[in-house]
């Protein structure tokens, strides 16, 4: 005679706690029961008592009854077939049944359902900007259309979004930095959750950029006071002063576009900016130079913030009416102020703090180069000795 296996018992529950009453709803359970344990799966769906038939195990006297049963049954067939798999690999676990559950889930999910579902969880707690940026790259990738299930992450596709991107000419650095980084994220999370094996990004090379592309993004001091000084339209007048201020506070826009002069305090007679970074949350000070109060006295300690897309569009038609060829953009005023500083003789360490990096590396990648004049000035004063 052969054996009966031993199986769990799956039985929907409702009203586990007794709390239900006429005018309080309470939740259906699936209760899985096997060698004297028990685990309760909630299964979100609450009624109310006499929406319960005790004897069936069934959701009654609802307009939406079938659909529910309907889930219900959908339910408890997963589980089974979860319980199945467990019972051919010799290793019956009902605690494991919920992870079993959401991988089987995941399982059926394309790359870009993931990616969607995925970023909601890692935009949590981040500045505006960078949340944003998770959801431009879903666009891109949606665009590009040749991305969609985990099956689409091949090299070859990679290196094709990579052109891709280069064709709607956005640069190797932003296009490594700005894309292919966050996607790489969502790759090393599909890998932990078991829905991809390999990596493709770790058999292709991709152009990196150059970050002294970017730090050649920055005015000269001369040009600051060029842009100060030269005579505006009003309308301009206000994106220029923003500007100023911005470049003489080394500040994220995201930050700038939260300025609040109550956060002004005086150390040791010099007024400064304290803030936390809206995106790394590491906490700033930037000494408010002449430059900036000036500005803040003008507007009365209220900024004329301006959007993100306005502040680079009017920013082309300010330095054109400064006489400078330049395409001048937000960032601009942040690698301007961060440079002239360390060019000036500001220790590293100061300008990471003033900047709110995480690390003075970050600092030291980013932002320290040296202007020609300021390389020449530090020969000369170690002339005498090399000679």
């Amino acid at each position: 005679m052969i054996g009966v296996i031993s199986q769990p018992v799956l039985t929907y529950i409702y009203n586990r706690y007794g709390y239900a009453s006429p005018n309080r709803d309470a939740v259906i359970e699936l209760r899985i029961a096997y060698q004297n344990k028990q685990k309760y799966l909630s299964t979100r769906i609450r009624v109310f008592p006499k929406e319960w038939d005790k004897r069936y195990h069934m959701v009654i006297n609802r307009m939406d009854a079938a659909i529910i049963n309907r889930t219900l049954d959908k339910l408890m067939n997963q589980v089974r077939e979860v319980i199945y798999e467990m019972i051919d690999e010799d290793n019956i676990d009902i605690f494991a049944i919920p992870a079993r559950l959401e991988a089987k889930k995941k399982r059926s999910m394309t790359f870009l359902e993931y990616y969607a579902e995925k970023s909601e969880t890692r935009k949590h707690g981040l500045g505006a900007i960078t949340q944003g940026r998770y959801d431009l790259v879903l666009r891109v990738l949606q665009e590009f259309d040749k991305i969609r299930s985990f099956t689409d992450l091949t090299e070859r596709n990679i290196i094709a979004l990579d052109d891709y991107l280069k064709r709607k000419g956005i640069n190797a650095t932003s296009r490594f930095h700005n894309y292919h980084k966050f996607i790489k994220r969502f790759i090393g999370d599909a890998m932990r959750d078991g829905l991809l094996r390999r990596n493709p990004y770790d058999t292709i090379r991709l152009d990196h950029g150059d970050f002294d592309h970017s730090i050649d993004k920055c005015l000269t001091l001369d040009e600051v006071k060029q842009l100060q000084n030269a005579p505006m339209e009003p309308r301009l007048e206000r994106v220029r002063d923003l500007f100023i201020f911005h470049c003489y506070t080394c500040m994220s826009y995201s930050d700038l576009a939260k300025f609040d002069s109550h956060l002004i305090q005086v150390v040791d007679g010099t007024k400064v900016y304290c803030g936390r970074r809206g995106k790394t949350k590491v906490r700033f000070t930037v000494p408010l130079l002449p430059p900036a109060l000036d500005i803040l006295t003008k507007y009365n300690g209220k900024l004329p913030i301006v959007s993100n897309v306005k502040y680079n569009a009017y920013l082309k038609e300010v330095a054109a009416a400064a006489g400078i060829d330049k395409l001048l953009t937000t960032h601009w005023a942040r690698h301007t102020g961060a440079t002239l500083l360390l060019n000036a003789g500001v220790p590293m360490e100061v300008v990471s703090k003033v900047c709110g990096h995480s690390s003075v590396k970050m600092t030291e990648k980013i932002y320290a180069k040296m202007l020609p004049k300021t390389v020449v000035a530090a020969v000369n004063e170690i002339e005498d000795k090399l000679i």
